[in-house]
């Protein structure tokens, strides 16, 4: 199984130029020393349950006659075997030795022990340096100012990590740059431009880092300008308050994850969407399987606020463009609700839908409206001063059956008004053109990614026409949806005068020559060797 479930994009020049190496000081040591024992703990936990559930000392009273005697028969010549064997003490032949004093058994328990030398250089026993090797890679890993990085959430032959992409856009190229090796299955990431888990963050500084929810409550948070890294800068959640060196009781990881009942301090469910507030840097939400919504401030690391404004799983939220206290959030419970954080105790406007609700999302260009996507195929188009009494009278601006399925990703160009892309179980993603008259598509495609999960455009004005598109089949592709001659004439505007044919240009992973007709990308609608059968524009009609 190999699936892309999330993707975001790192705008140009937030990425560091050349990356460091992950490095483990006497902190870091004590830190994921700290994270190892509770993994260690939790697995030891898990065992003993697993043993004890195989562990039945009730007789089984319906055994028959014969089985009896079979079992005297057997009971006299086993306890002679038993006392020959007993002098060689077996039960406990592969048991470690107690630790002295001051050592651990946990991984990296013994490190502090361990004899090195600043450099290498130093070292009498190592005779070839390692400064043509370091440069080579070095340069292996530079990101250049007008590249951009994608990062991927993926599951891979039931591994869970994120793949994190440079895109050379000039030269047609994508290639992995790095991966992050996650716990379990990732559902969504964001992009954060604040540095967190180094001690306390300022809040003036700038850093590259993501933000991941899975199917674990807790949220972990990466430095992309780290390779290499074992452990996250930081996790928001009860499994962070435990890795904490002043921590406290190591047992409450483990009740944790019995538990399920909801509280104001950290989920207890899959987080199933996180949005950073591009306002005020500090502040991350993220919405959960638990039906609740939390505000978390990066520079504690805790929990600032948590929300109960629906019944059912939250799976989407957004924060409004400009208004940075106000939260649109899409649950389902087939409701969509806008509300200001600050207000706790008001009552909030809420809007109804025909479904589930998959995606919800404010339009940059006329902040008054926003988008909702379902679990129907239905894109709605709402107008945030028209809040209904209730739900079941919510009127839409208009409603479009985008999808035959459910549309499970959804995205606006910040760069150009009315440009939309949706994707969908149905495998198809679509470009939309929104005018004060209404939607129209512009092209629908198969991209070859199987059951589409996700749609991004890029975040930067020289790459805006970019879609990545990533789905079931685990791979990611970006479309440069300029190069498509019905996008051209829907957004003549914004597209640059070309002379002669254009070639449409679908850039993925060039992992097999085999796969591709050209290096770096594929042929439009080339999957199954379908040519022009997998896609339509309107340029058709």
């Amino acid at each position: 199984m190999s699936m892309i479930t999330a993707s975001a994009w790192v705008p140009r020049g937030q990425a560091a130029a050349f990356p460091t190496k992950y490095d483990v000081d006497e902190t870091e040591l004590a830190r994921i020393s700290k994270l190892a024992k509770l993994h260690l703990a939790d697995a030891e936990e898990d065992l003993d349950e697993a043993r004890n559930g195989r562990i039945n000392p009730e007789h089984n009273e319906n055994s028959s006659e014969d089985d009896e005697d079979e079992d005297v028969q057997m009971t006299l010549p086993q306890k002679d075997a038993d006392d020959d064997l007993k002098e060689y003490d077996l039960d406990n032949y592969d048991t470690d030795a107690a630790p002295n004093d001051g050592e651990t058994m946990a991984m990296f328990g013994n490190a502090r022990s361990l004899a090195y030398h600043q450099s290498n250089a130093e070292d009498p026993y190592i005779t070839m340096q390692e400064n043509e090797e370091e440069d080579e890679e070095r340069e292996g890993l530079q990101v250049l100012a007008s590249d951009n990085m994608v990062i991927a959430a993926k599951v891979e032959d039931e591994v869970a990590h994120l793949e994190i992409y440079v895109y050379e856009d000039e030269d047609d190229n994508l290639y992995v740059h790095h991966d992050i090796m996650l716990p379990a299955i990732p559902l969504c990431v964001e992009w954060l431009d604040l540095p967190v888990g180094k001690g306390t963050a300022d809040i003036n500084s700038k850093g590259n880092f993501v933000a991941v929810g899975t199917f674990d409550p807790d949220i972990e948070l990466w430095d992309l300008d780290t390779i290499d890294s074992m452990y996250p800068n930081a996790i928001l959640g009860q499994g962070g308050e435990e890795a904490k060196p002043e921590g406290g009781d190591e047992k409450k990881k483990k009740k944790r994850k019995k538990s399920k009942k909801a509280n104001d301090d950290y989920h207890v469910d899959a987080v199933l969407s996180l949005a950073a507030n591009r306002q005020h840097r500090n502040l991350l939400a993220s919405s959960s399987a638990d039906k609740t919504v939390k505000l978390w401030d990066l520079t504690t690391q805790k929990c600032a606020k948590s929300y109960s404004r629906h019944t059912d799983k939250v799976c989407s939220i957004a924060w409004h463009p400009k208004e940075a206290t106000v939260l649109l959030s899409g649950s389902y419970d087939r409701t969509v609700v806008a509300a200001d954080l600050r207000a706790t105790d008001t009552k909030v406007p809420r809007w109804g839908v025909d479904s589930d609700v998959e995606t919800v999302a404010w339009d940059p260009h006329d902040t008054n409206y926003f988008y909702v996507t379902t679990e129907s195929g239905i894109m709605h188009y709402h107008d945030l001063r028209s809040a209904p009494a209730s739900p079941e009278t919510s009127k839409p601006v208009w409603t479009l059956q985008a999808h035959g399925e459910s549309i499970s990703s959804f995205d606006i160009n910040p760069a150009i008004p009315g440009f939309l892309a949706t994707g969908s179980t149905d495998k198809e993603a679509k470009l939309w053109n929104v005018q004060p008259t209404g939607p129209s598509m512009v092209v629908s495609r198969n991209l070859g990614v199987g059951k589409v999960f996700t749609t991004k455009f890029a975040p930067d004005s020289e790459v805006a026409f970019r879609l990545a598109v990533g789905g079931s089949k685990g791979n990611i592709q970006i479309w440069d949806t300029s190069t498509n001659a019905a996008v051209r004439t829907a957004f003549a505007h914004r597209v640059g005068p070309v002379t002669g044919e254009v070639k449409e240009r679908l850039v993925g992973l060039d992992e097999d020559s085999s796969d591709s007709e050209e290096e770096g990308g594929v042929e439009p609608g080339a999957e199954g060797g379908e040519g022009e059968a997998g896609w339509e524009s309107m340029e058709d009609d």
